[in-house]
Parts: structure tokens; C-alpha cells; sequence
């Protein structure tokens, strides 16, 4: 993990097109902005955890849903 310091105002760069500048520290709460191409997902890490273990859920499919439906398909041939 890189650990970086900085001030409010300052900011980093990630790659060529992601700043995230510091706005403002107040007591234990850091605000970020974050400037970033569209195409860019940003999240909070417990809601990407979340969307990660929905995503899991739901490509899982039950193996009995399946069967059905192959014999669904079998019987209209």
C-alpha cells in the first residue's frame, strides 16, 4: 500500500485521468473529490462489497431451475 500525505487543496494523480484532491479535514472525516472519466465505476468499498456479493448471488443459478428447463425444451422438440 502506498501511504501518501497530504494537505487540503493538494492532490494525486492515478494514471492520467483520476485526481482525487482533498477538500476539506474535519476532526476524523477527510472529504475527497474525486475527478475521474465516466466510464469509471466509483464506490464506497462496502457498497462495491456489496454489489460484488450480489453479483455472486446471482450468477449463480440452481441446477434443478436447469433441468427443468432443458426438459422444458425436450418435450417441444
Amino acid at each position: 500500500m502506498l501511504v501518501l500525505t497530504r494537505k487540503p487543496n493538494e492532490a494525486i494523480m492515478i494514471g492520467d485521468n483520476i485526481e482525487i484532491t482533498i477538500l476539506s479535514i474535519e476532526g476524523d472525516q477527510i472529504k475527497l473529490g474525486i475527478d475521474a472519466p465516466k466510464n469509471v465505476d466509483i464506490h464506497r468499498k462496502e457498497i462495491y462489497l456489496t454489489i460484488q456479493q450480489e453479483n455472486r448471488k446471482a450468477s449463480k443459478t440452481e441446477t434443478n431451475f436447469l433441468e427443468g428447463i432443458n426438459e422444458y425444451f425436450k418435450k417441444k422438440s
